[in-house]
C-alpha cells in the first residue's frame, strides 16, 4: 500500500506536529513523526481494519505449509487437531508473520540504483531521533575582526588627532636644563610616585616605601586565587568591588593630594589660596 494511502488519526497527527514544531524541530522530521503516532493510534483503535487489510495465504498453500511441517521439524510434537467441523468446509491455517530484518545503520545517505530515479523518503535518511538540536543562548560575544578592530582603529585615529590638535596650540611645559646645584622648591615624584610620597609624611620610610607597597601588590597577585567566583555581575561581587573601591580611592586621594595641595618644602597649601605647585 502506498505510503500516502496508510490510514492514520488526523487528531493524533495533529497534535503530535504542534508539539514537535513546539520543540523546535525541523517541519519534515516533525511530520514523520506525527505521521507515525497517526498510524499507531489508528491501529490501536481500529484492529479488526488492520486484520482484514492483512494479505490472505494463496490458496493450496496450507496443505502444502501443513505436509512441510512435519518435515521441517520431525522432533516437535504434532499440533492438536481442530475441533470438527462440517464437511466440505476448509480450516485456514494460522497467520504467520514474517519478522523483517533490517541490516544495522550505517550513517551514509542511501543511493539510488543505476537506471532508477533518484527518489527517496524521508523516513528512511532520517531516523525519528537522528536529529539534535543544539541551541546556545545569545551571549555578549562579537568577532575580533572587524568588529573589535574597527572600534579601536577609530578611536586610535580620534586620539591621534586630538594630541595633533593640542600639540599645535599648546606648549609642552619643559623647564630649563637640570642643575645639580639647585635643587626645585617643592621637588615633587612623578604623578604616579606621588602617592607613595605623600605615605611617607604619615609613615615611616620601612613602612610607606616597602611594608605598604609589598602587601597592596601581593594581595592583588592573590586575588585571582582568592576570588573565585566565575560571575560577572556587579550584584554578585560586592565584596570584590568594594575592595577595589577602597584601594582605588586610596591611591587616588593620595595622588591628589600632593600633587594640588602641597607646596614649598612639601607642606599643606591651599591651591586657591597659594597656587598650584604641581608641573609635568
Amino acid at each position: 500500500m502506498p505510503r500516502d494511502d496508510v490510514p492514520l488519526d488526523q487528531a493524533t497527527f495533529d497534535r503530535v506536529l504542534a508539539e514537535e514544531l513546539a520543540k523546535g524541530t525541523d517541519r519534515r522530521v516533525a511530520e514523520g513523526r506525527a505521521r507515525s503516532a497517526a498510524v499507531r493510534a489508528h491501529r490501536a483503535a481500529n484492529p479488526d481494519a488492520h486484520a482484514e487489510a492483512a494479505p490472505a495465504p494463496a490458496a493450496g498453500t496450507a496443505p502444502a505449509a501443513a505436509a512441510a511441517a512435519p518435515a521441517a521439524a520431525p522432533a516437535a510434537k504434532p499440533a492438536p487437531a481442530p475441533p470438527a467441523v462440517a464437511a466440505g468446509v476448509a480450516v485456514a491455517a494460522p497467520l504467520t508473520v514474517p519478522q523483517r530484518e533490517a541490516p544495522l545503520p550505517t550513517g551514509n545517505l542511501p543511493t539510488p540504483k543505476k537506471g532508477a530515479p533518484d527518489k527517496h523518503r524521508l523516513l528512511a535518511i532520517v531516523p525519528p531521533e537522528g536529529i539534535m538540536r543544539v541551541e546556545r543562548e545569545q551571549g555578549d560575544r562579537v568577532h575580533t575582526w572587524p568588529h573589535l578592530l574597527i572600534e579601536e582603529f577609530i578611536a586610535a585615529l580620534i586620539v591621534f588627532a586630538g594630541l595633533v590638535v593640542f600639540s599645535t596650540f599648546i606648549n609642552a611645559p619643559l623647564r630649563e636644563v637640570a642643575n645639580p646645584n639647585l635643587t626645585p622648591n617643592p621637588s615633587k615624584a612623578p604623578w604616579y610616585f606621588l602617592g607613595l610620597q605623600e605615605l611617607l609624611r604619615y609613615f615611616h620610610p620601612m613602612i610607606a616605601g616597602i611594608t605598604i607597597p609589598t602587601f597592596i601588590l601581593v594581595g592583588l597577585a592573590a586575588v585571582p586565587y582568592v576570588d573565585r567566583n566565575p560571575s560577572v555581575k556587579p550584584g554578585d561581587r560586592k565584596v570584590a568591588i568594594t575592595l577595589f573601591t577602597i584601594l582605588f580611592m586610596f591611591g587616588s586621594v593620595l595622588t591628589i593630594i600632593g600633587s594640588f595641595f602641597r607646596g614649598p618644602g612639601y607642606n599643606w597649601v591651599w591651591p586657591w589660596a597659594q597656587g598650584v605647585f604641581f608641573e609635568l
